[in-house]
């Protein structure tokens, strides 16, 4: 009898899970069939992963949700948001991704940015934005709820979940870096405390959140791992401290079910 695999653990938001025909989950390291610095559930085709083992997890992935296909994106640190309405062959250069069609994943990739999910379930119209630092500066959260107001989405209707990132206490960053986002705005200085020396500890969960919450939506809800210290998540930061050449990407997907 051939072994049956049981599916990825993942995370929930609560604000996201039980709502009618919507899959959701953040998916770290564990349950997948990737090794060495890649072990296990790395869902990343930019890595240099073998691609077999990639869409295996993947598939994984996928399964675990009970969905049809997955669709991610080029990720670029900007600001585009494409609509999805079926799975494409070649990804798209973009760091958001909106839909109402059922049965098609949308899944963000990330190794410390933050990964936004969002959800009207009322329109029937959900969306996922990869959050990095340059892109959440650009407006990238905005650029997704209006996109899922296009179609037919309201503000004041969207759940978003704020998944697994870098939190503040492992971000340290320069005064440079902290210039610039004190130039878009002075109150941004709300994000940054004092680190050790000339640095900064900024809080890009914090900031987003707070974009989110500007944008006036229903509920807004962040789930508290630190990827840069558990090691149950891929984290770029922490792989650059350990001086390895690559690193995997963790999952973060949300989709319509099949009706």
């Amino acid at each position: 009898m051939a072994e049956v695999m049981s599916p990825p653990p993942f995370q929930t938001a609560a604000i996201l899970q039980g709502q009618p025909g919507l899959a959701h989950g953040f998916f770290g390291r564990a349950g997948g069939v990737s090794t060495g610095i890649y072990a296990s559930l790395n869902v990343g085709i930019g890595s240099g992963d073998d691609a077999g083992l990639v869409e295996e997890n993947r598939g994984r992935v996928r399964g675990a949700l009970g969905l049809a296909s997955m669709v991610s994106c080029y990720q670029v640190h900007r600001r585009d948001v494409v609509e999805v309405t079926a799975p494409w062959a070649k990804r798209p250069e973009a760091d958001a991704m909106v839909t109402c069609a059922p049965g098609i994943g949308l899944c963000i990739l990330t190794a410390d940015c933050v990964p936004v999910l969002f959800a009207d379930i009322e329109a029937g119209v959900i969306g996922a934005a990869h959050a990095g630092w340059k892109g959440a500066l650009a407006g990238v959260c905005a650029s997704t709820v209006s996109a899922m107001e296009d179609l037919g989405a309201r503000a004041d209707r969207i759940k978003a979940a704020i998944g697994p990132a870098i939190q503040q206490t492992s971000y340290e960053v320069g005064p440079e870096f902290r210039a610039r986002f004190l130039a878009e705005n002075p109150g941004n200085s709300a994000w940054f405390v004092p680190g050790t020396g000339d640095r900064w500890q900024f809080d890009l969960t914090g900031y987003v959140r707070a974009q989110l919450v500007d944008l006036g939506l229903a509920q807004v809800a962040c789930l508290p791992h630190d990827t840069c210290a558990d090691p149950a998540w891929f984290s770029n930061r922490r792989r650059t401290h350990a001086g390895e050449p690559d690193y995997g990407r963790n999952a973060s997907v949300i989709g319509l079910l099949p009706r």
